[in-house]
């Protein structure tokens, strides 16, 4: 302890209370959850015990070279960038307090060196990812070298908790565990709504466990770019680009800056247009973002790192903890969306413990402006989202299962109740546990007759093992649950790599077209087993590629507080620097119609040239809202034969009616009601078309479409399609009860449909008045709507003009 405390003191630190805490606990064998605000010394948290142990117990003589060694912490991040920065955070108090320790890392970016010296085990301290421990677990001789493992580490948890990954994690500790009984587990983590269930989630075996608070929350200021009185402001839907002169100017007021957007195409685009107006060197404008290579993202990150990169374009890819310090300020490019993500990107600024965190807000249209607004009032109430952690993901169990009978075999009893263990399968029966097994053997009943689908086989002894090096190569390249569309690497036709976009993008591209692709135009020169070989184009033009999953929906939390903001707008209770600049429009829609509040569920009818409108109102976010507008038509069509075509955003939805139709409160309220939900909605949607859609990634994660090998030409997206709609006709057709239709249909509810929200949501509608308004023209509130609505029936020129020219007339009646 002493030793540690000098080399504190000798950087000019004082241990923190709960550092000390942390330590403490660590020393009487405790695990725990540290909830700390990112750079505030929670990586000197976790690690202090670990270090005090190594210095009690260092050898007088350091050990030669290939001396064996012991595992003794694993420490898990959830990015790759974030493992080789924690490399370096832990390698600095080792190399400081001369320790004979190695500390390794194991990941895709790892370097030969560092995989052979994690597969002998000759490493003290290993960095990794959920996705390697797997790895690691998949080869026989990893089960002695975590005999001795003391600790894991879990970093940034709550970006684990809520998905596939953490259920993958869960199941890889409890294989630790059971191999190292008596290791401690400590989680780290920041913005987090629900901390106590994400402890029970991580510590299963530890129901009554620490949790540790940090440093209180920093402190957050907002400062948003607002129009100018009078000036012109979109109304919805763009990417924000008005505001370029505002944001140029921000950015050249200090040093370094982070620019977030919500989408990898907006951070094209915004890079783009930044590039075309920036006077200084090109070379300190910077893009970031997950399809760009490796090497790329690097550059930018250690230009951020020492201070010599300006401003850098980013997506979610640079959320996470990687320390800043050089960072003084963060811009966030339209609505966050969510209360978790912005804490979480405003952290990056003046990451340096003490200092206040600050966000430049960037609205790209006049609603952005309230959900800044809410932003403040959920700030002042300290509202977060929770994580809410799946449950019986069998997909991920089955493939965890054939890496255990690859890393040594299993025994079935005793796996089933290490499983049960877990948090994402307290709930499993045998009988499933039954089907997991027949599934990993043969693929199930209907597969069973094509070798292809079989993994396992039970040995003489009765465990359940692979034989097959064949399969054991596939299954190690496919360890995982991030699955994504068919992808095209982009590459120079002489150079190095630019990263990678979606297939269904370069299928629509010929020869000479040029596209925008990580910060540079390029002209694709031919399209050559799944790599699109580009050159630099001459012109500044061409188009942007689209990832799918771009739009992110608003959470609930932050519709909520959307709503309230809306409320308070009459009474005089909301008063903001965003809601004092929305004020003409906001009496505009008090004028036509009225404001939304808690109390009542605002609906308005309204009629165009174009037809029939029904717009409501829950501000419970888009998938919540798409459900909503299904089910409405589904009933109203019921009572009234009619056609009815429907559109949704994060505060509504509308639907439109072909036939001449009106409309009563009473109908509302009974369109709404909470009753037979699941009945309608399987009649409302194709929901075999939905869960065929999902089975295709539950097929990859369960190991059902095996990766192309190495050195083959890679299957397009096209045949991944094919395989996929195959298997899934097969199984519905001969093997209707199969597991993994079974998951597919409940995540369709569950992810898709977001039933448990929509059953709450038609709750909370069924308690509310149903404030029917009949205003002559659009309303503010339901015009983005309207233009949602109106994209699918014209073509792109007619949608942009008609919507230019209704918007036109609003902006006279705001005017």
């Amino acid at each position: 302890m002493k030793a540690l405390q000098g080399w504190f003191e000798a950087q000019g630190w004082k241990p923190l209370p709960f550092q000390r805490e942390v330590w403490k606990r660590w020393k009487a064998g405790e695990s725990g959850l540290l909830h700390t605000p990112t750079g505030s010394g929670k990586t000197l948290a976790a690690f202090g015990g670990p270090l005090i142990d190594a210095l009690a117990e260092a050898p007088k003589v350091k050990r030669k070279k290939n001396a064996t060694r012991r595992l003794r912490l694993l420490w898990i991040t959830p990015l790759r960038a974030l493992a080789a920065d924690t490399l370096r955070a832990l390698r600095e108090p080792v190399e400081a307090l001369d320790l004979d320790w190695r500390v390794g890392l194991r990941t895709g970016d790892a370097s030969a060196r560092d995989r052979r010296l994690a597969r002998a085990g000759q490493l003290d301290a290993l960095v990794t990812t959920p996705e390697s421990l797997s790895l690691l677990l998949s080869y026989p001789e990893t089960a002695a070298q975590f005999v001795g493992l003391r600790t894991i580490v879990v970093d940034e948890w709550h970006e684990l908790l809520g998905n596939k990954r953490g259920v993958l994690l869960q199941l890889a500790l409890a294989r630790v565990r059971a191999l190292a009984p008596e290791l401690r587990t400590w989680g780290l983590s920041a913005t987090l709504g629900n901390l106590d269930q994400a402890r029970d989630v991580l510590l299963p075996h530890a129901p009554d466990a620490a949790v540790v608070s940090g440093l209180p929350p920093r402190t957050l200021t907002l400062d948003t770019l607002l129009p100018e009185a009078g000036e012109r402001f979109p109304w919805a839907g763009h990417l924000g680009l008005v505001q370029l002169a505002r944001v140029v100017e921000r950015l050249l007021s200090t040093g370094t800056s982070l620019l977030f957007t919500n989408t990898r195409s907006q951070a094209e685009l915004w890079h783009r247009a930044l590039s075309a107006v920036w006077p200084e060197d090109q070379g300190t404008l910077l893009l970031h973002h997950g399809s760009i290579d490796a090497k790329l993202r690097q550059a930018a990150e250690i230009g951020l790192r020492d201070g010599s990169v300006r401003c850098v374009v980013a997506t979610s890819s640079l959320d996470l903890g990687v320390d800043f310090p050089a960072v003084d300020q963060v811009l966030q490019v339209g609505s966050p969306k969510g209360m978790a993500r912005l804490l979480q990107r405003a952290g990056r600024a003046r990451h340096r413990p003490g200092e206040a965190a600050h966000v430049v807000c960037v609205p790209t249209h006049a609603l952005e402006l309230l959900e800044y607004a809410a932003v403040r009032k959920a700030l002042a109430h300290g509202r977060v989202e929770p994580r809410l952690p799946p449950r019986m993901s069998l997909d991920v169990l089955a493939q965890h299962c054939v890496t255990l009978a690859l890393g040594g075999g299993f025994d079935a009893d005793a796996l089933f109740d290490e499983v049960r263990g877990t948090h994402a399968f307290a709930d499993l029966d045998h009988a499933t546990w039954l089907s997991v097994l027949d599934f990993i053997v043969q693929g199930g009943s209907a597969l069973s007759h094509y070798p292809d689908y079989r993994r396992t086989v039970i040995g003489d002894d009765g465990r359940y093992i692979v034989d097959d090096r064949k399969v054991a190569f596939r299954h190690r390249l496919s360890i995982g649950t991030i699955t994504s569309d068919g992808t095209v690497a982009v590459k120079f036709l002489r150079g190095g790599a630019l990263g990678s976009v979606e297939e269904a993008f370069v299928s629509r591209l010929k020869p000479g077209d040029r596209f925008q692709f990580a910060g540079r135009t390029l002209e694709l020169i031919r399209l050559h087993e799944m790599t699109a070989q580009v050159k630099l184009a001459k012109r500044n033009d061409g188009m942007v590629p689209k990832w799918q999953g771009g739009r992110m929906p608003l959470s609930g939390e932050l519709g909520r507080e959307v709503e309230r903001v809306l409320a308070g707008v009459a009474s005089g209770e909301s008063d903001s620097p965003e809601v004092r600049a929305l004020q003409p429009l906001l009496m505009l829609q008090h004028a036509l119609s009225a404001l939304p509040g808690p109390e009542h569920l605002l609906c308005e009818w309204v009629k165009t040239r174009d037809g029939r409108h029904l717009f409501v109102y829950p501000f419970a976010g888009r998938a919540v809202n798409e459900g909503f507008a299904a089910l409405v038509a589904l009933r109203w069509g019921r009572r009234v034969p009619n056609s009815f075509s429907f559109a949704a955003n994060d505060y509504g939805f509308v639907l439109s009616a072909q036939a001449d139709v009106d409309v009563e409160p009473g109908l509302i309220a009974e369109m709404l009601r909470p009753e037979a939900l699941l009945d309608d909605l399987t009649d409302s949607f194709n929901l075999t078309e939905l869960a065929r859609r999902q089975f295709r990634e539950i097929a990859r994660v369960a190991g059902l479409l095996p990766p192309s090998l190495p050195g083959r030409t890679p299957r397009s997206l096209r045949q991944l399609q094919a395989s996929s709609g195959l298997l899934f006709d097969v199984l519905t057709r001969h093997d209707p009860g199969h597991l993994l239709l079974t998951q597919a249909q409940r995540e369709v509810f569950a992810q898709q449909l977001d039933v448990a929200q929509l059953a709450h949501a038609l709750d909370d509608c069924a308690r509310r008045t149903i404030a029917l308004h009949r205003p002559k023209s659009l309303t503010p509130l339901s015009f983005p709507l309207w233009a949602e609505s109106q994209r699918g029936h014209l073509s792109t020129e007619d949608w942009r003009a008609r919507v230019e020219r209704v918007a036109a007339q609003l902006e006279r009646r705001h005017g």
